[in-house]
């Protein structure tokens, strides 16, 4: 994840200010107390239509589910494709991402429930439109849990998990690392301690390690590590459906197994040959990260149609 000067910061509306792109799309900016949000809101042409929050992914992911100079479009399209439907959205860059940067905030302050109280502020607002039937959370990978966290308390009707993980971020990590021996024995005893909820000292030797713990992420990594998805989504009395593919290099199947099993009211659907950012593609490492800069190649069919049959029963 790449964090770089953010603050904590507890969201407190100020304004939502609203641009028109075209008749159905239009640019939205939610002030909070130390920045400004921005987002796209694409409003389906049926009266009181759903509407979907999108929450994307972790590192500097934006809200259509691009990084730097890697563009898919993969959120976009989503997006996109729910319109036609007759669904709408608002899906949004998160706090100190894109374009949602946020001027001389501090890595040190940020804390994991920073992007779930900036999601709750979003679905609040939409709640307040007076304009939907329906409100959903959709989370990609690590937005999954933001988006489990969000709806808790936020008056979400339905859950949506995209290749969300079913483990706590310390376990992905471990797993992440067991390939690099030497780094995984000198991690893991650190991040046994950040688990703890205590702040460690690297060995000076290692730079990917003092980069990977620098003092100022372990705030955040502690705050993060304490949240286990499987866990959470037991706490959600509302309907869920978790999608996961089968060609997803990142997350695995098994973790959206480990999320249908805790939750009883969770509906489970594999989708073969789709992997993490949701397009077609088989095992080949190459083949599956070459789609992650192709911003034209189209999103899964059948995962369009899960979603949509989910939200419009």
């Amino acid at each position: 994840m790449s964090l770089k000067n953010f603050p904590l910061i507890l969201v407190s509306f100020l304004i939502l200010i609203v641009s028109k792109v075209t008749a159905e799309e239009e640019l939205v900016s939610l002030q909070i107390s130390e920045g400004v949000l921005y987002g796209t809101f694409l409003l389906a042409d049926s009266i009181n239509s759903p509407v979907a929050l999108f929450i994307s992914g972790s590192g500097p992911t934006d809200r259509d589910g691009n990084q730097h100079n890697l563009k898919n479009n993969s959120l976009k399209m989503l997006a996109e494709s729910l319109r036609s439907h007759g669904i709408s959205s608002l899906r949004y860059d998160k706090r100190a991402i894109a374009k949602s940067k946020i001027k001389d905030l501090d890595e040190s302050e940020l804390r994991f429930e920073d992007y779930v109280e900036d999601a709750s502020a979003w679905l609040k607002w939409l709640k307040e439109t007076g304009r939907f039937s329906k409100f959903v959370v959709i989370g990609h990978s690590e937005g999954s849990l933001i988006g489990m966290l969000a709806a808790q308390n936020s008056g979400a009707d339905k859950f949506i998990s995209l290749a969300g993980p079913g483990k706590s971020a310390d376990k992905i990590l471990k797993e992440q690392l067991s390939e690099q021996r030497i780094i995984s024995y000198l991690a893991n005893p650190l991040i046994d301690e950040l688990v703890l909820g205590k702040t460690v000292k690297v060995p000076f030797y290692s730079f990917s390690l003092k980069t990977l713990f620098r003092p100022s992420v372990q705030p955040y990594l502690i705050s993060w590590f304490k949240y286990d998805p499987s866990i959470e989504i037991n706490k959600l009395k509302i309907e869920s459906l978790i999608i996961q593919g089968t060609t997803d290099i990142q997350v695995n199947v098994e973790d959206a197994y480990l999320l249908a099993n805790a939750n009883d009211r969770a509906e489970l659907r594999i989708i073969e040959g789709m992997n993490h950012i949701l397009k077609n593609s088989s095992m080949s490492r190459i083949e599956n990260l070459s789609s992650y800069n192709k911003p034209d190649l189209p999103i899964n069919e059948e995962l369009i149609g899960e979603i949509v049959t989910f939200l419009t029963k």
